[in-house]
């Protein structure tokens, strides 16, 4: 079951707002990969921080990070028991992206359906909008 809660400017906040503002979801094998790590390296309470940063030859590419606290201005929200977060400006380029994790022969890692993406690189590990 897909349970989403958001909760703006940090962790601590009383007040989740019912719908996300990031209209970013993990599919169910992103989530067990996560949780997996988080469990493994004993990152308990810890948040999927997801942001769009300056990278690679398309321009923009992701940062995925498990952090203990959120900074100012993230919004956060939780899905499946997986608490994430980002930032404002990543939001822009991140609403109605999923995220899976796959695993072929050739490697494994998180992939990402984004629908603002209007291009990528040859490697696939940046994109341009």
């Amino acid at each position: 079951m897909d349970t989403t809660t958001t909760t703006p400017a940090s962790a601590t906040s009383p007040a989740p707002q019912s719908t996300p503002p990031v209209a970013v979801r993990l599919t169910e094998a992103a989530v067990r990969q996560v949780k997996e790590v988080i469990k493994a390296q004993g990152f308990e309470g810890y948040f999927f921080s997801i942001r769009v940063v300056p990278a690679g030859c398309s321009g923009l590419g992701y940062d995925l990070n498990l952090v203990k606290e959120t900074k100012a201005g993230d919004t956060v929200w939780e899905q499946d028991g997986v608490k994430l977060a980002t930032d404002g400006m990543s939001s822009q380029y991140l609403g109605g992206t999923e995220i899976d994790y796959v695993s072929a022969i050739t490697g494994a890692g998180f992939k990402f359906n984004n629908p603002n993406a209007k291009s990528s690189c040859g490697c696939g590990t940046s994109f341009t909008t």
